[in-house]
């Protein structure tokens, strides 16, 4: 008896072993964190303690991009492997907005998932839910990314700023009081609910710049809300909910390959850092929810280690688009940057077609897998993290799967140094980047956002630069090398009409 109950631990531990041949994955993605954001990226005015180890035991790009300079598409892209500039209703979704990847269309997650994994989506969302009517907040809210392969979710439907404030766990709303109905509207105010415009005496927290709808926990937002009192969230808790959400996830499916889809709120606005945080950073708090967001990474790699499983998990840590200060309240971010940069010293922001929109820290970490310490300056698209990890999982692509997402595991991981062969990003208008140029075609938008101080690229005229000799983006050359600018031009109209760039590469 004592002999067969040996024989029967020891094959549990065989198949654990087996189960854990495949890396777990977690991607952490931050929310309008810049360039110049972090301590291993140059800042000096904060420190980023917890991100920084994961350099230094890890690998960080210094030329690494995103899709789009803005959210929804940002994250899109990332899931789909697909330029969101391609399909139309893929820019900033309001917070009721439907569903905008069709649960037919492949996913990151459903990948991993036919690859063995149990897959979570946990914090930001912003990708839409429910039917083309929008969610039903009251009932049962599907499709959503239960549909999209993740076998949980704990999310924030859209974005800390738009209602409704409430999260959502799988398909229904946390805490919900079904006598108390949700009533979302983003076209008119609901009667007898107080604003930020008409009601300014009930804000702790006031706009700048629209943000002036419904008031939640003394901060006014985009859209109009009213009921669901037990269900609202409170800024200050987001990221400890989401944080712990995390870390459960990882402790119930310690024992099989998991994937979290960590979508952190921080440094998104309202910024409401927990009272750990409040005033600690110096810079107000925008540099509060900075610690909170290195804070966050550093306890889901304690989590690792406490269940010994750092060494088999696969770290990618990125930001959605470059940063803004001013995005809508008067938080003091703008008085007290105290002379930090957080675009580094890159130009533009968020929303810009220039460097600072779609140029972001990208970390990753995977002990005994990628040397520790290392920086590599290769030109890689958030785009391809759905065909490389596809590559190390040994999934095939189907045709119509990520359609321009290539596999760059090897320069994920740091074998390799070599640029993608180009690269679209997308900020109104899009840009080409390929070899040391960066091309942007004209535009008619405006060229500087007055509410967010930031220069959005916009010209008229074709722009041009060497970013191997003008990182800045300060001389266009447009003019001086016109061939350069009709090879570019002629290279983005193609891409731009072909519906996949994997199958057939340009």
């Amino acid at each position: 008896m004592k002999r067969g109950f040996s024989f029967i631990i020891a094959l549990l531990y065989v198949l654990l072993a087996a189960a854990q041949q495949k890396p777990n994955i977690i991607f952490i993605y931050a929310d309008d964190l810049g360039y110049g954001d972090l301590s291993c990226y140059g800042a000096t005015k904060i420190k980023t303690p917890h991100i920084d180890a994961l350099a230094k035991k890890g690998l960080r790009f210094t030329n690494a991009h995103t899709s789009s300079a803005t959210c929804t598409p940002s994250r899109y892209s990332l899931l789909t492997g697909q330029y969101a500039w391609r399909i139309k209703g893929t820019g900033i979704a309001p917070g009721n907005a439907a569903l905008i990847i069709p649960t037919d269309r492949p996913t990151l997650a459903g990948m991993l998932q036919k690859a063995g994994y149990q897959t979570a989506a946990i914090g930001k969302w912003h990708l839409g839910l429910g039917t083309k009517d929008g969610p039903d907040w009251n009932h049962e809210i599907k499709p959503g990314p239960g549909e999209l392969g993740f076998n949980y979710s704990y999310i924030i439907p859209a974005t800390g700023d738009r209602v409704p404030c409430v999260f959502v766990e799988n398909h229904h709303v946390v805490n919900l009081d079904p006598s108390d109905t949700i009533i979302v509207s983003y076209k008119e105010a609901i009667a007898n609910e107080p604003t930020g415009k008409l009601n300014p005496e009930l804000l702790s927290l006031h706009p700048s710049h629209g943000h002036d709808q419904a008031i939640v926990n003394g901060i006014s937002r985009i859209g109009y809300m009213s009921g669901g009192k037990a269900a609202l969230w409170q800024d200050s808790s987001i990221a400890d909910i989401l944080t712990r959400k995390a870390i459960g996830f990882i402790e119930k499916n310690k024992a099989q390959p998991f994937f979290i889809y960590f979508a952190t709120h921080d440094i998104h606005v309202p910024r409401a850092p927990n009272k750990r945080f409040a005033g600690k950073s110096g810079l107000a708090s925008r540099g509060d929810v900075i610690l909170q967001l290195d804070d966050c990474a550093g306890r889901i790699c304690r989590a690792l280690d406490s269940l010994h499983l750092t060494e088999n998990t696969l770290i990618i840590f990125s930001s959605d688009n470059g940063p803004v200060v001013n995005d809508g309240y008067e938080d003091e971010a703008v008085a007290k940057l105290n002379g930090h940069t957080p675009a580094g010293i890159l130009k533009g922001g968020k929303y810009s077609a220039f460097e600072a929109g779609t140029r972001v820290p990208l970390i990753v970490q995977w002990p005994g897998k990628i040397l520790p310490g290392k920086t590599s300056a290769a030109l890689f698209s958030q785009l391809d993290i759905y065909a490389s990890l596809a590559a190390l999982t040994q999934q095939s692509l189907a045709g119509n799967e990520a359609p321009d997402s290539f596999n760059s595991l090897d320069v994920l991981l740091g074998h390799s140094v070599k640029d993608r062969v180009y690269a679209v990003e997308h900020a109104g208008v899009l840009s080409l980047l390929k070899d040391k140029w960066k091309y942007i075609e004209p535009g008619n938008g405006e060229a500087y956002d007055t509410n967010t101080d930031i220069q959005l690229g916009n010209s008229p005229q074709p722009q041009l630069y060497d970013l191997n000799k003008d990182l800045r983006e300060q001389t266009n050359l447009a003019a001086k090398y016109p061939g350069i600018v009709k090879s570019m031009a002629a290279w983005l109209e193609k891409i731009k009409h072909q519906p996949a760039t994997r199958l057939p590469s340009l």
